[in-house]
């Protein structure tokens, strides 16, 4: 089982928003099984982000993890969400 996080600056409003579009496209492409969703805010995950298979953020992160993520504000703008979406299938594979 994969692990894909997805992380704000609260863990609460713009992640909860991305969360749900990337459950909808998992399960659009059946990878709803595969892979299992967290949701966190960006200073709680700062140590453990090797622990994912995939990061996707939709705020600013420190540069020591910037390489590491996914930048997932395309998600909210609906600008560019199908090279996150490409991004993450990518990771995941």
């Amino acid at each position: 089982m994969k692990k894909l996080l997805i992380m704000c600056g609260t863990g609460v409003a713009t992640s909860t928003v991305v969360t749900g579009k990337i459950k909808d496209w998992l399960k659009e492409n059946g990878l709803d099984k595969e892979v299992t969703l967290y949701q966190s805010k960006v200073a709680d995950e700062m140590n453990k982000i090797d622990d994912y298979d995939a990061v996707v953020t939709t705020t600013v992160v420190p540069d020591k993890i910037k390489s590491k993520v996914i930048n997932g504000v395309p998600l909210l703008t609906g600008i560019g969400a199908e090279e996150v979406y490409d991004e993450i299938k990518r990771q995941l594979s």
